[in-house]
């Protein structure tokens, strides 16, 4: 996994966390379960992306600000 700075500098934004995302589903047959950690990490990328840039901002790589701050409040509570 990429730094921060590098996947946050990347074009579009977030793009190799989401990726990495893709190959471990992909390898897992289609496990969210098994991939928590890649998507938190492109749940962290994203909402830096946000902070950076403003909640207004956009890159495919990440859900809407709105919908981000929702999904890293139910993993938040999950865990």
């Amino acid at each position: 996994m990429g730094n921060m700075k590098e996947d946050l500098a990347y074009d579009p934004p977030c793009h190799p966390r989401a990726c990495a995302i893709q190959a471990c589903l992909t390898k897992n047959s289609y496990q969210e379960s098994k991939c928590q950690s890649q998507i938190n990490a492109l749940y962290e990328c994203c909402n830096a992306f946000y902070q950076d840039r403003g909640e207004d901002a956009k890159t495919p790589s990440c859900p809407k600000y709105s919908l981000l701050k929702l999904k890293m409040k139910q993993r938040a509570q999950e865990s």
